[in-house]
């Protein structure tokens, strides 16, 4: 089954963030990684309770991001992280997580997510994008790269969309990230149902 995960970023939300996290669960996102690294743990402990109620109440995955002792707190089923930071996590800590996962930039970063314990990673950025001005897309070659070198699931991030959606999965990735659209869509169900179709994919 490929999977269609969404990377939150509150500052591009269009309107209510809560709600866009809602549309998004009740859509059909498999997961909502929730990469709010700019607060506080405080406040960022404060948000995830609410978002982890969404997600349990539509069945999507809630995947807490960067602060690894509010996802301990919280007892939270799947965390996400820079490499730089699982680095710093104990191996029981990490082992808490039924599903760890890594941000990876290259095959190295790949091996490295897999010997740490990670069940998946994320590969990018695939293609050019806003969010990474001036730093050219590594490409379906690279994401290749990174699906055949581990035994885990890789997830494309970067530039994602409808147009690409097919070629992503080709390439060997388990699903991909998509961010942008997400938090900016009119219709929040349209354009999902248009990456379904894209994407073949299915719940």
């Amino acid at each position: 089954m490929f999977k269609l995960l969404c990377v939150t970023n509150r500052h591009l939300c269009r309107g209510d963030f809560l709600k866009r996290v809602e549309a998004l669960a009740a859509a059909g996102a498999w997961g909502i990684l929730l990469r709010e690294k700019d607060l506080s743990p405080e406040d960022y402990r404060t948000l995830a309770r609410q978002v982890q109620e969404i997600c349990q109440e539509y069945g999507a995955r809630c995947i807490l991001h960067n602060f690894a002792s509010v996802a301990l707190e919280l007892q939270a089923e799947a965390f996400h992280a820079p490499l730089a930071v699982l680095r710093q996590i104990g191996e029981a800590e990490r082992r808490a997580f039924p599903t760890l996962g890594a941000s990876c930039h290259s095959v190295e970063d790949a091996r490295e997510a897999q010997a740490l314990g990670c069940t998946y990673l994320t590969a990018g950025h695939i293609f050019d994008t806003d969010s990474k001005k001036g730093l050219p897309g590594r490409g379906l070659d690279f994401l290749r790269a990174v699906c055949t070198c581990v035994d885990i699931p890789a997830y494309a991030i970067g530039g994602i969309g409808e147009e690409n959606l097919a070629a992503v999965r080709q390439a060997g990735a388990a699903g991909a990230c998509l961010m942008s659209g997400p938090m900016t869509w009119a219709d929040v169900e349209t354009h999902w149902k248009r990456l379904q179709k894209a994407g073949e994919y299915h719940v």
